[in-house]
């Protein structure tokens, strides 16, 4: 690969569609997008609302807090407050510009207007079908595959917008087929670094500042701050603490963005911040961090593209062996070092089950930056797992590959089960 060809340029654009701000988890974010989209097009606030919603997204909205509502969580308020309170304009961050005073409103709203919430069987992970009314005028959104995906406008009959309603999760997006790892350190080596400092530079710098809140005040079970009182010494694990602190103030409400990737802000987290840790620790300079993080965010996005951006697999995984490979090469190692940590790091903790967006989500991960940086470790004493041992097959992207099937088709079922399990009456809270 060389500097400005078509592949570097592919892989720029990979990044840049990727690392976007997002103020709270991404799926009542994306609730509360569609709620402001449909107020806007509503031209005012509705009487009532009819929101169809994917089993991925249910289980991904139930228990987180959703930012600015003052402590609720779930689907209903996430909605409602976009509609109350959001900016569309804003996308991800709809509810950046929420007021202390809007807070009340939101309640009152909410106990006026009735929101029917149906689980909407379409086959699609990611499907948001909101339906909005207010006396004879009614307008209908719908997102699918990921968060600003808007498919469908509708408003009092007139159809404004109608796009093919496909299964394919990168609707819209840059083709990802061409990334694999040899290319990705090859595009680490040659970068420019002024063509990520505005993408990259930022994701480090607002997911460390969402870690050092996690871990300065009580987010959450506080799994940063009982990393580092506990196991705090080694490097390696003041890496995953300060990872998994950025998730528990961002599960628990926290108002601060995250740089997301793949559509997720714990991803992004994960795959940013074990690998600065490191640099800061270890006195790397910001372009060595820069190249870094661009080869631990490219393997995650690699992983993940076969995948999908919701599953029953936990993506913090993913970025776990993201963070190791991105260890891997902020120590000098090249393509083969690169190769056989994301093996290494796939074979400890794949099948690990996503089962919502929630305060655990931090313990997982810092096991997945524990197990990328296991990956690592491994390597360095000449150690790994061979072609034949479980799902891993000879050669990382044929590997990779082998995990997006496991996604894909081998937990389909799965999946199913987890939301069965969380909508039990016996388990649940309000929706």
């Amino acid at each position: 690969m060389k500097r400005g060809d078509g592949l570097y340029q592919q892989y720029l654009n990979i990044l840049r569609e990727e690392l976007r701000p997002a103020m709270g988890c991404t799926e009542p974010i994306a609730l509360a997008y569609a709620g402001a989209k449909g107020r806007q097009l509503l031209g005012g606030l509705p009487e009532s609302v009819t929101a169809r919603i994917s089993g991925a997204i249910i289980k991904n909205v139930k228990s987180v807090i959703v930012p600015n509502t003052g402590g609720l969580h779930g689907i209903a308020p996430a909605i409602c407050m976009g509609i109350v309170a959001g900016d569309a304009d804003k996308e991800l961050q709809v509810l950046s510009q929420v007021t202390p005073e809007q807070i009340p409103a939101l309640q009152e709203f909410m106990d006026r207007v009735p929101v029917e919430i149906l689980h909407a069987d379409s086959g699609l992970s990611f499907d948001i079908d909101l339906t909005l009314t207010r006396g004879r005028e009614q307008v209908r959104i719908r997102l699918i595959n990921h968060h600003t995906n808007l498919v469908y406008l509708e408003k009092n009959g007139e159809v404004l917008l109608n796009l093919p309603v496909t299964e394919a999760s990168e609707d819209h997006l840059t083709d990802k087929s061409c990334l694999n790892i040899g290319d990705i350190v090859a595009f680490a080596d040659c970068l420019d670094v002024e063509d990520v400092r505005a993408t990259i530079g930022q994701q480090i710098a607002c997911n460390l500042a969402l870690a050092e809140e996690g871990l300065k005040n009580d987010w959450g079970a506080n799994i940063g701050s009982v990393l580092l009182r506990r196991q705090g010494d080694l490097l390696s694990k003041q890496a995953a603490a300060h990872a998994a602190a950025g998730s528990d103030a961002r599960m628990s409400g926290c108002e601060m963005p995250a740089i997301i990737i793949s559509g997720s802000g714990n991803q992004g987290i994960t795959s940013s911040v074990p690998v600065a840790v490191y640099a800061k620790a270890l006195g790397k300079s910001e372009e060595d961090l820069l190249r870094a993080v661009a080869v631990s965010d490219l393997v995650t996005i690699h992983q993940k593209t076969g995948i999908g951006r919701l599953s029953a697999y936990c993506g913090a995984i993913s970025a776990g062996c993201g963070a190791g490979a991105g260890i891997a090469y902020l120590m000098g190692g090249k393509e083969h070092a690169v190769a056989h940590t994301v093996v290494n790091a796939i074979a400890i903790l794949s099948g690990t089950i996503c089962d919502g967006a929630k305060p655990s989500c931090a313990a997982k991960i810092a096991a997945a930056v524990d197990a990328g940086i296991l990956g690592w470790d491994m390597y360095c004493e000449k150690q790994q797992f061979y072609g034949g041992d479980g799902i891993v097959t000879k050669g990382v992207d044929k590997t990779v590959r082998n995990v997006g099937r496991l996604a894909r088709e081998g937990m389909r079922a799965t999946d199913k089960t987890i939301l069965d399990i969380m909508l039990d009456e016996e388990n649940t809270r309000r929706c």
